[in-house]
């Protein structure tokens, strides 16, 4: 089945701490506030119109997970999909004027995504100044589902995304997309549907200093790493921001070159501490906080 979504578009968050997440977000992640739109403040970390869109609402939530296809007729092609999948269309036009095409669709597990054309992007003007670390781009998110492999299947159903990845247990695994890089979802089992994290590149280790160093300024600190994970081996570190959801920096991660001839990797080591080095190389294990973490979607 083809890719028909590329990389992840965008993570839209309902919040009712916009002063704080847009601190945050400009002064410590370094994204520029590329947009403002009723109730909403778009930011990017660079020329593309909008990579986190901060939604002003009652509650501090996850409102939507954009997947990113390159032209409106792969838009089209997945929507084409969505109904014999299991799911539920909820709108047929993109949710922000940056975009020339875009279909919402519900999931039965709780989760809602939108499929949409790439955000206007002025590629020759990528860097901005700022106070905060200055990552590369959005590039990948962990979502959380009463049932993953369900989930795995709607979005390879919907959108030709595929498993890189998996824990034997399904416990954990990542899906990519068109752009071949290891995954730009994850999907963790948990009790409800929810976010575990959204992620922007870092290019350069050294940005993970000056990660610590500003979290530190403004009376903060990382939850795990830098380390190194094995599946992707990308580089990260995470912090939570002032909505309650987890911010991973993460490194470049590997590539799918050979797709045609592809398998997904699965883990069976799943004890501890055997299996600390299967999620970090460096092997330092994850926190409690951090395995647990439940940040919820908005009820739909």
């Amino acid at each position: 089945m083809s890719h028909l979504v590329f990389a992840l578009g965008h993570i839209k968050l309902n919040t009712n701490r916009m002063e704080d997440m847009l601190r945050d977000s400009t002064e410590i992640l370094g994204l520029r506030v590329s947009g403002e739109a009723e109730g909403q403040v778009w930011l990017s970390a660079n020329g593309r119109a909008a990579e986190l869109v901060l939604v002003e609402a009652a509650e501090n939530n996850t409102n939507t997970i954009g997947l990113e296809a390159l032209t409106a007729e792969m838009v089209a092609e997945a929507r084409s999909r969505v109904e014999a999948a299991g799911c539920r269309i909820v709108s047929d036009a993109p949710s922000l004027s940056c975009m020339d095409a875009g279909v919402t669709f519900d999931t039965p597990e709780g989760l809602r995504f939108e499929i949409h054309t790439p955000t206007r992007d002025d590629m020759y003007y990528p860097r901005h100044d700022s106070h905060g670390v200055g990552p590369r781009r959005l590039d990948h998110a962990n979502l959380l589902s009463p049932d993953p492999v369900a989930t795995r299947r709607q979005l390879t159903e919907i959108a030709g995304m595929q498993l890189s990845e998996r824990m034997v247990n399904d416990g954990l695994s990542w899906m990519y997309g068109g752009n071949r890089q290891h995954h730009i979802l994850g999907v963790v089992k948990s009790h409800a549907p929810g976010l575990h994290h959204y992620s922007f590149e870092f290019p350069e280790f050294n940005m993970y200093c000056r990660l610590g160093d500003i979290l530190d300024r403004h009376d903060r600190q990382m939850l795990w790493g830098p380390g190194r994970h094995r599946p992707g081996d990308n580089t990260y570190s995470y912090y939570v921001d002032s909505a309650g959801c987890i911010v991973e920096c993460s490194g470049p991660m590997a590539l799918v070159a050979d797709d045609a001839n592809f398998e997904p990797r699965i883990i069976t080591n799943l004890a501890r501490p055997g299996n600390v080095r299967d999620m970090n190389v460096w092997g330092t294990p994850a926190p409690v906080e951090w395995r647990e973490h439940f940040f919820p979607f908005q009820a739909l």
